[in-house]
């Protein structure tokens, strides 16, 4: 029997697909109604030392991505403290998480204050240079001097974010968020030659599919550096999404883009389409599958000399997608099944990642 069950820093959680700080959190409405589509964790949208006016328009669907200049909470941190954060804890049991940034000295105002409103868990968004982990240590102690709960942190895609989770995990932060959105980013409606973001430059932040790889390289990277919990976030709308992450190391993910695009229903959807996975692969808890992955990094590139794939013909339809994304034409389709020209294959792998039934393999 399956258990998508987690427990994260002393905190447990129904399954791991939580929520996360952004315009699908911004009230306790919200928040209950992710709730009933399934989530197993809430995590509230940002607040900071004053209310935000953000820019308009500031949301825009990219294919299945979406483009945000959306910051944190319109919303003063007294209708949180004292409405929002205690009507979500009396309408449900899982755990909440507050979202608060961006300085130092901002949070080391806030947290306890919304600690004393009823959340379970901090979550610290700090404005920090690329290339200095400074803020965050800073921020790190100054929280945990204040508050008894989990302190989590979110890193941003910054390149150096092993570094950076190392200092964090230095100063006592007790959990990893990675990562944010990526950016900033300019998008431009070319029937107006006007750009989609009403921020200054027209500039906005990119979550969604199109981040994941460098979201699960990001969660990866953590988990080989530290020893905390690291949650994943960034392009999860999928069930193997789910997966992929925990693979790469993370004890959970949060979602965002996929339920502005789909709704609240999205969270359910993922869990099952989870537990379908883990059914069919024999999983029976998320910790079975956790960080698997990372055993198989290589250390140095793998094969520099052309290998090519193998074909199961018991799997093969003829449907030369293979054939069709070849460069060097070295896949042809002969008698409804696909052949690999020894002579013209590189052993690329592009024919292995689009065949849909796996007939390909290395």
């Amino acid at each position: 029997m399956v258990s998508l069950a987690v427990e994260i820093c002393g905190l447990k959680f129904r399954n791991p697909i939580l929520t996360a700080a952004g315009p699908t959190t911004r009230d306790a409405n919200s928040l209950l109604a992710a709730v009933e589509g399934g989530a197993g964790g809430l995590v509230a949208k940002t607040v900071s030392g004053a209310s935000e006016k953000n820019p308009r328009p500031n949301l825009a669907k990219i294919k299945d991505n979406i483009l945000s200049a959306d910051l944190w909470s319109e919303d003063p941190l007294s209708k949180w403290t004292g409405e929002w954060y205690p009507k979500v804890k009396k309408g449900t049991d899982i755990p909440l998480v507050a979202s608060i940034g961006f300085t130092a000295e901002e949070v080391g105002e806030l947290a306890p204050k919304v600690v004393a409103a009823g959340v379970d868990a901090v979550e610290l968004t700090i404005h920090s240079p690329a290339d200095n982990p400074a803020p965050i240590v800073e921020a790190v102690k100054t929280v945990k001097e204040e508050v008894d709960v989990p302190v989590l942190v979110k890193l941003g895609p910054v390149p150096k974010v092993k570094r950076f989770a190392e200092a964090a995990e230095g100063a006592g932060a007790d959990g990893i968020v990675a990562t944010g959105s990526l950016g900033p980013c300019l998008s431009i409606d070319v029937e107006t030659a006007m750009p989609l973001m009403g921020a200054a430059g027209g500039h906005g932040w990119l979550s969604g599919p199109a981040v994941k790889p460098l979201a699960v390289r990001c969660v990866a990277d953590i988990a080989l550096a530290v020893n905390v919990p690291v949650i994943g976030a960034g392009g999860v709308s999928t069930g193997r999404d789910a997966v992929e992450f925990i693979m790469a190391g993370a004890s959970a993910v949060q979602v965002c883009s996929a339920a502005i695009i789909h709704g609240a229903g999205i969270y359910g959807r993922i869990a099952d389409e989870m537990s379908h996975f883990m059914q069919i692969k024999n999983y029976r808890t998320v910790e079975d599958m956790r960080g698997i992955a990372l055993k198989h990094l290589p250390e140095a590139p793998m094969h520099p000399k052309a290998r090519a794939p193998e074909v199961i013909r018991s799997r093969c339809t003829g449907c030369r997608l293979c054939e069709k994304s070849c460069i060097f034409g070295a896949v042809k389709i002969i008698g409804g099944v696909a052949r690999v020209d020894l002579t013209r294959c590189t052993g690329c792998g592009l024919c292995v990642s689009v065949c849909p039934t796996r007939a390909l393999r290395f």
